[in-house]
């Protein structure tokens, strides 16, 4: 079985939960994805396979299939054990309209703190936008927690580095935590060099990483703000030289 994914693809992880639930042995192929081009170009299996050219697309033995719900309840008829529907027409259907409801309504509300965050070498103005546009979601979305992707940041000046430190801190007042991911040894090096303070931020190597993080937590019984284990899985910037 073969599975088509992508690094920031909902759906794609809820067929993944699907397989792994059943205890399905698939292979993944992580279709490309950049900061500057998103998921273009298209993987050219997707393409041929999905007319709407989006992951994710399962292939099981003859069979190919898009659309995650449609993978989904394929899994149910042809693999039933362990059922993930309830049993019950009533509750099935119940069921089905929370997945559509997390599909069709809720999801282009989360939308908005899924775009690519930074491009190459970012100007002062578009540094400004970022951080308007990340607490104007937050507060709308009355979301916890901001990933910022700086994978594609190669250079980091101390105007990026005080407006990353500072969106940090406003999430942490709002109630949030804010995770750096993806960032580059290099610049890891020019933040302490310019004196960027992590106290208020967390790491992660990649967005998937920092994806996990937010649902770990989102998992964890709530306790008094402030409470939560400060966590990271990058190493620490090496020191500068003497």
């Amino acid at each position: 079985m073969l599975l088509y994914s992508g690094p920031l693809s909902l759906f794609s992880r809820k067929v993944e939960i699907a397989l792994n639930e059943k205890a399905l042995p698939f292979e993944r192929v992580m279709v490309p994805f950049s900061q500057a081009a998103g998921y273009s170009p298209k993987h050219p299996a997707v393409l041929a396979a999905n007319p709407k050219s989006q992951v994710p697309v399962l292939i099981d033995g003859g069979l190919t299939l898009f659309d995650s719900t449609l993978i989904f309840e394929y899994l149910e008829d042809a693999y039933p054990l362990p059922p993930l529907y309830p049993a019950g027409a009533a509750v099935r259907a119940r069921c089905r309209r929370l997945e559509l409801t997390a599909d069709e309504i809720l999801l282009p509300l989360v939308i908005p703190l899924m775009h690519r965050t930074m491009p190459p070498d970012p100007d002062d103005a578009t540094i400004s936008l970022l951080q308007e546009k990340t607490l104007k979601a937050m507060e709308r979305h009355e979301a916890k927690s901001v990933v910022l992707d700086i994978g594609a940041v190669e250079t980091l000046d101390s105007f990026f580095a005080r407006t990353v430190s500072e969106t940090a801190k406003m999430v942490a007042l709002m109630g949030g935590r804010t995770i750096i991911a993806g960032m580059r040894p290099a610049v890891a090096i020019t933040a302490t060099q310019l004196g960027l303070k992590f106290a208020e931020m967390e790491t992660a190597l990649n967005v998937e990483r920092a994806l996990e993080m937010t649902q770990e937590d989102a998992a964890q019984p709530k306790g008094r703000p402030g409470a939560r284990r400060r966590q990271t899985d990058q190493p620490p910037p090496p020191p500068l030289p003497q």
